[in-house]
């Protein structure tokens, strides 16, 4: 599974740009998406949810509700398994409180009905008596002493102690020594930074429809990144065998790390099986906001210290994450990629999981890793703008290369970083003359990027074409990177490949779209499969002739000998042995499943031009260049978008987007007229620069793209804003107010 050296340097296929394979359904409208599936007879339901940040359940009344014509069910907590533990009995708790709701939008009570009007009705008659309890949603608030207990008991065994019970996760990763690398410095700055929680945004709200019959079987579509991952925990939650629940991934209108994650589908087929009727459930916006997975909410230290010459001698971070009421924000992430671009003899970075009446966190693109990188670039900024130090050189005077020892561990094999900063240097962005009023901001930007468990399977076709049916949805054009990669393999054209997204029933395990894995997962998935496929093609080849296997060798969509003692035979191009392949061995199908585990890590290089106005303390976006390395573009357009597209949602998580809470702890701003996400006025055109450092551990040479691609805006942007309003910005969105805040507390001195 290492680099094919040979063939990463003779593409046919591979880097050119087709059109997309689902194009068609997509803009004629037949693709279907999780809200475009019914079924005959089925219901409709509603999620009934608390009113209030934190508060007990004293008692649920559901008898009105049922009451009432049309309604068929109603479920509580009380119809989903007992006496879980784990990661499985906090997403049962976020599914459907129990004794207490943990935040505004948690959910207590579901109801099913003939219409979705009745159903709304129906749960606007659940009766609900609470008891209010005290609440927190802000991290440093959620920490301090006097802070009230939102789950008891919940702690790892990591925590140090005399922390808050809200703090359950602790990391603590470095090397060196910080004390003797600060005091070698010319300059030290210690700075804090806060971030707010972001959504994703994605377009689509979460849809399924369930069936569950009295046998224990059921059926769920459903729109996800990872449908052998809800299969897995919804059968858990319903203590139902996995196998008897078959999950079809829909199209998905967006995802970005939120469709990672379980919410909705659990509901469904508890209301399936207690009415024993397909049940279809539709997240309103509100409730995707209220109750979905946003990003955790930070506040953090960093210490750098540096030499006149722009050496980093020293660095240190303090990084507090709340991701909700349960465990599980990012933090050890954000911790682990701080200071990863840089080659550092002495760094040290502690992270805190803090919990807090919010909703449960789940991934966006790079969990975590954002927040980190503003954070750091934007004191690594400070240090070049009061050493007079060009930003670029500094960062490659002290950037990570091959055999450089990271700040969370291991040793780094071939990346990338240097050839995107060289890059980023020499684009005309970067020496473009700025107008009064314009700052330029720099960033560098890391992320991990992941294997997984992955399967593939490629049948040939008795005329030569291919089916291949991988297990991860296609969330940013994998569908025409996989069909790439196999029409590489087999010499056929691209066109001949289908790419069908398999469900739980016909295929191997296979985990979540996620991690930038996909194609490099799948895709290292898919070349085996068709190599598998190609041995099958040469034996029958050899068969034919009479020759030794390992005496043909395959070339451009045909078997031809290995050489001039193999025999001369003509070329047997593929729809030749494929249209006899029942009466040669049968059919001819290659498979690949494994855990690959050398997806190698990602750098990026951004520049951002932006513009303020100090009497309003508005900011427009005037000019941005993605520079990032993709080991092999596999199709350049989707490697394009994967840049612009993180960019943008960057843009709009630095400038504009933030969950408001009120003092009563509920969610301020849950609709998109409320919650801004950036439109195309707010854009500019969004340069990218494609480099290409092979991935040692993929045939191709492919490294994962779509999530490496946010983690330098958030800084880039704050470093150019800061540089044009003249004061540096450190809280995150920088709004028109925040701004002139920051102003007016510099005229004020």
């Amino acid at each position: 599974m290492a680099l094919d050296a040979q063939k990463n340097t003779g593409f046919t296929q591979v880097g050119t740009r087709p059109n997309r394979p689902d194009g068609l359904d997509k803009v004629t409208g037949r693709a279907r998406f999780g809200a475009d599936v019914t079924a005959p007879g089925m219901l409709f339901a509603t999620i009934v949810r608390s009113p209030h940040a934190h508060a007990r359940i004293k008692k649920i009344d559901t008898s009105k509700a049922e009451a009432l014509a049309g309604v068929k069910g109603v479920v509580t907590r009380a119809d989903f398994a007992s006496g879980l533990t784990g990661e499985n009995w906090n997403v049962l708790e976020n599914v459907m409180a129990d004794d207490t709701a943990l935040y505004d939008g948690h959910a207590v009570a579901a109801v099913a009905a003939t219409s979705a009007l009745i159903a709304r009705d129906a749960a606007k008659l659940v009766e609900v008596e609470y008891e209010i309890l005290p609440h927190v949603t802000d991290v440093d608030a959620a920490m301090a002493e006097d802070a009230p207990v939102i789950r008891a008991g919940t702690a790892d065994k990591s925590v140090p102690e005399g922390l808050h019970p809200n703090v359950v996760r602790y990391h603590e990763s470095g090397h060196g020594d910080v004390d003797a690398g600060f005091a070698e410095a010319d300059l030290v700055i210690e700075d804090h930074f806060r971030t707010e929680a972001t959504h994703q945004g994605y377009i689509e709200p979460h849809a399924c429809l369930a069936t569950l019959g009295g046998d224990g079987k059921g059926e769920l579509w459903c729109c996800t990144q990872g449908h052998w991952n809800v299969q897995k925990i919804c059968a858990a939650l319903l203590g139902i065998e996995t196998a008897n629940l078959r999950v079809t991934a829909s199209e998905i209108g967006g995802g970005f790390g939120g469709k990672t994650a379980v919410f909705i589908e659990p509901v469904a087929l508890a209301l399936a099986r207690k009415t024993n009727k397909p049940v279809k459930l539709v997240m309103p916006r509100a409730d995707v906001f209220k109750a979905t997975g946003p990003t955790a909410s930070t506040s953090m230290d960093i210490k750098i210290g540096m030499k006149k010459d722009g050496t980093i001698t020293a660095a240190k971070g303090v990084f507090r994450l709340q991701g909700g009421a349960f465990p599980g924000a990012p933090m050890e992430f954000t911790a682990m990629c701080a200071f990863a671009p840089y080659a550092l003899k002495n760094v040290h970075q502690v992270g805190y999981d803090v919990i807090a009446n919010r909703p449960k966190q789940a991934a966006y693109r790079a969990p975590g890793s954002p927040m980190a990188a503003f954070a750091v670039e934007s004191v690594i900024d400070e240090l070049c703008n009061q050493l007079g130090l060009d930003p670029i050189e500094t960062r490659l005077k002290n950037a990570s290369k091959k055999g450089t020892k990271a700040s969370f561990g291991p040793m780094f094999d071939q990346i990338g970083l240097v050839e995107t900063l060289e890059a980023a240097k020499a684009h005309p962005h970067y020496s473009a003359p700025l107008k009064p009023g314009q700052g330029r901001g720099i960033s560098c930007g890391f992320w991990f990027n992941h294997g997984g468990e992955t399967a593939v399977t490629l049948a040939l076709s008795e005329d030569g074409t291919a089916q291949l049916a991988v297990g991860t949805p296609d969330i940013g054009g994998s569908r025409a990177s996989m069909a790439l990669m196999a029409a590489e393999e087999l010499g056929i054209p691209y066109e001949n490949i289908r790419v069908t997204i398999a469900d739980t029933a016909t295929l191997g395990y296979n985990e979540v779209s996620h991690g930038s894995r996909v194609t490099y997962a799948s895709g290292l998935a898919t070349i085996q499969a068709a190599r598998d496929a190609v041995r099958k093609l040469c034996a029958r080849a050899a068969a034919k002739w009479g020759i030794p296997e390992d005496a043909v060798k395959w070339e451009n969509g045909c078997a031809v000998p290995s050489g001039p003692n193999a025999g001369d035979f003509d070329p047997l191009p593929i729809d030749q042995i494929t249209r006899r392949m029942g009466a040669t061995g049968g059919p001819i199908v290659g498979h690949f499943e494994a855990t690959p585990e050398g997806a190698g890590v990602s750098f990026a290089t951004h520049i951002v031009d932006a513009e303020v106005d100090p009497d309003t303390g508005k900011t427009s976006v005037v000019r941005y260049t993605v520079v990032q390395d993709a080991g092999k573009a596999i199709h350049p357009t989707y490697v394009e978008g994967q840049y612009q597209g993180g960019a943008a949602q960057g843009i709009g998580w630095a400038l504009n987007e933030e969950y408001i809470y009120g003092a009563d702890g509920r969610l301020q701003n849950a609709v998109f007229l409320d919650y801004r996400i950036p439109v195309a006025s707010d854009l500019p055109m969004i340069d990218t620069v494609i480099v290409e450092v092979p991935n040692p551990g993929h045939p191709y040479g492919v490294r994962g793209v779509g999530e490496t691609s946010i983690c330098p805006p958030l800084a880039a942007i704050a470093n150019a804003v800061s540089a044009a309003a003249g004061v540096r910005l450190r809280e995150l969105p920088m709004s028109p107010p925040r701004i002139l805040a920051a102003l007016d507390r510099q005229r004020d001195g």
